[in-house]
């Protein structure tokens, strides 16, 4: 098999790679891989749950939005967030200024769209600071109508130890001081939904619910399983 490594960085949480390679199990279709240490962070070939992020979030909203994304990846939540015309204006926080020049420089499939995009603006932080402080640079009173994360693989299962703190009431209190009234939050999991989390999300907001996400795995040829949490401020 041919892997061709179209980006490689050192980082504070090991070497960041982002790579290319034929699939033959899918007529050699070309797969776009990130890979973070020795963790697979994410594949093009799996992007239901990110796009289900964005579906679930913004379910509901009315008027024009303003959406942050947390998390940049190989940006599918971010494109299927533009797909919805409402939005009016998306802020993508990501730490690593590499992975917004991926985006920039077009070696990932959806950087051209996401570039060209005027709704659309990469901006290059930590979310969970900036879910305490304010995500706006030049005003960081300003609230929003949903934040959708995807940066942890689960609320417990964190790529840095120091963002534990942010899936606790305080954390989730904190982020929920940047909604809007009938604001909403909504967290990818690479796992099934966690009824504990769930009432954890219980804790804070007016509502919530964990939905499974059900996709077809050619490697294993059975369906895997995402989820995506959905919290509502009160109105």
């Amino acid at each position: 098999m041919s892997i061709e490594e179209l980006a490689y960085h050192k980082t504070r949480l090991g070497d960041l790679i982002l790579r290319r390679r034929p699939e033959p199990l899918l007529k050699n279709i070309d797969v776009y891989e990130v890979k973070l240490g020795d963790e697979f962070l994410m594949s093009s070939l799996f992007t239901a749950g990110e796009e289900a992020l964005a579906e679930l979030g913004l379910n509901g909203l009315e008027g024009d939005l303003e959406v942050v994304v947390g998390g940049l990846g190989l940006g599918y939540t971010a494109a299927a967030a533009l797909a919805h015309k409402n939005v009016k204006r998306l802020l993508v926080v990501e730490a690593f200024e590499e992975v917004i020049q991926w985006h920039k420089n077009e070696l990932v499939p959806v950087g051209a769209a996401l570039g060209s995009d005027p709704r659309c603006e990469f901006a290059k932080g930590d979310f969970f600071e900036l879910s305490a402080s304010g995500f706006d640079a030049d005003d960081a009173a300003k609230l929003w109508d949903a934040v959708l994360l995807d940066i942890d693989h689960t609320p417990v299962h964190h790529l840095d130890k120091g963002n534990a703190g942010f899936y606790t009431a305080a954390g989730l209190n904190k982020l929920s001081g940047q909604l809007k009234r009938g604001g909403v939050f909504a967290l990818w999991s690479d796992d099934q939904s966690d009824d504990d989390f769930v009432n954890l999300l219980r804790e804070v907001f007016e509502e919530a619910a964990g939905h499974d996400i059900k996709f077809p795995n050619p490697y294993t040829n059975r369906v895997s399983i995402n989820s995506v949490y959905v919290a509502r401020k009160k109105s």
